[in-house]
């Protein structure tokens, strides 16, 4: 074979590969984002997302509700999904394979970047009986959606303070159903897992006396040494009417993952996009003001996606 065939079948070839990888990534210009119900935070906060990541031009993003973190893990482990929001205990269990991932490890999901806490709403209303934790003790509780982030907080949670499902009435209730549940006096005390303010809790406390679990310190050092990714908290005294005085409670990091398929040229114009426009997304939420560059690393619970990792880097981030 001639120097001349051989250059033109490298060159042929050379050809062959830059065009499928251009093809790939150009698959992947369209990216979703999972957010959650449209009563939560992630609904909004993923479309503001979606919209400042798109903003640049070279990744084309849209938010989509879904049922939250669970569903959301199993979405983009499975690759039915690009990207989605989700709590960074529950990414820790998926990886792990703990708790409802106990039969089936999810060990391709990668981090995008952190985003917000999300804060345990215990809530109650103020002529409750229900003060402390083990107040819950006999009381109709709700306690999340079966298998959801929040019901398995609510587990954790409840662990450490030695009380089981048993020893109360559990309603397992997604945030619409326990705000609906309070309204109708159907429920003593009901968990939402979600950054603050929340649009259903806003909306309760419009038409009940409301208040919101105060956890104490010492309850809050066994939960945090038990339970490492919880964090102690607070939500501001004003965040909802009637809440004349902060709040301390436990709570969990936000954050965006993706799956280890996903190219790095992809994650790296996503994550890029997102943090050049980040002001449209401070402008979206109250919750969206938190998520900033500082904070991108903080509490991430699974491997870092290298694209994302590119960026940071780029911005002198150190990253293990």
């Amino acid at each position: 074979m001639t120097r001349k065939k051989i250059f033109f079948i490298f060159a042929f070839i050379s050809m062959v590969v830059f065009m499928t990888s251009s093809m790939a990534f150009a698959a992947e210009t369209f990216l979703s984002i999972a957010t959650g119900g449209t009563s939560g935070t992630y609904y909004p906060i993923g479309g503001a997302i979606a919209q400042a990541v798109s903003k640049n031009g070279v990744i084309q993003a849209t938010a989509e509700t879904s049922n939250a973190s669970v569903a959301n893990v199993n979405l983009v482990a499975t690759k039915e999904i690009e990207v989605a929001f989700a709590q960074n205990d529950i990414t820790f269990w998926a990886y792990a394979g703990e708790m409802m991932f106990d039969k089936s490890p999810l060990t391709n999901l990668r981090a995008i970047a952190a985003l917000y806490p999300e804060h345990i709403q215990l809530i109650t209303t103020k002529d409750s009986a229900v003060k402390v934790i083990d107040d819950l003790k006999g009381k109709r509780v709700g306690v999340g959606a079966p298998g959801s982030g929040t019901e398995g907080d609510v587990r954790a949670i409840l662990q450490v303070a030695g009380l089981k499902y048993d020893d109360m009435r559990a309603d397992f209730l997604d945030f619409g159903a326990t705000t609906s549940r309070f309204k109708d006096n159907q429920i003593d005390a009901g968990f939402v897992v979600a950054g603050y303010p929340t649009a259903s809790v806003m909306d309760l406390a419009t038409t009940k006396d409301i208040t919101l679990m105060d956890f104490t310190p010492e309850y809050m050092d066994r939960l945090t040494k038990a339970f490492p990714y919880f964090i102690r908290s607070n939500i501001p005294a004003g965040t909802y009417s009637g809440i004349d005085s902060d709040i301390t409670t436990p709570a969990v990091m936000a954050i965006l993952i993706t799956h280890d398929q996903i190219s790095e040229d992809a994650i790296y114009e996503f994550t890029k996009s997102m943090f050049e426009n980040i002001a449209d997304i401070h402008a979206s939420h109250a919750k969206g003001r938190e998520i900033t560059l500082k904070t991108a690393l903080d509490g991430l619970t699974v491997p870092l996606h290298p694209g994302a990792a590119k960026y940071f880097k780029e911005q002198g981030m150190s990253v293990d």
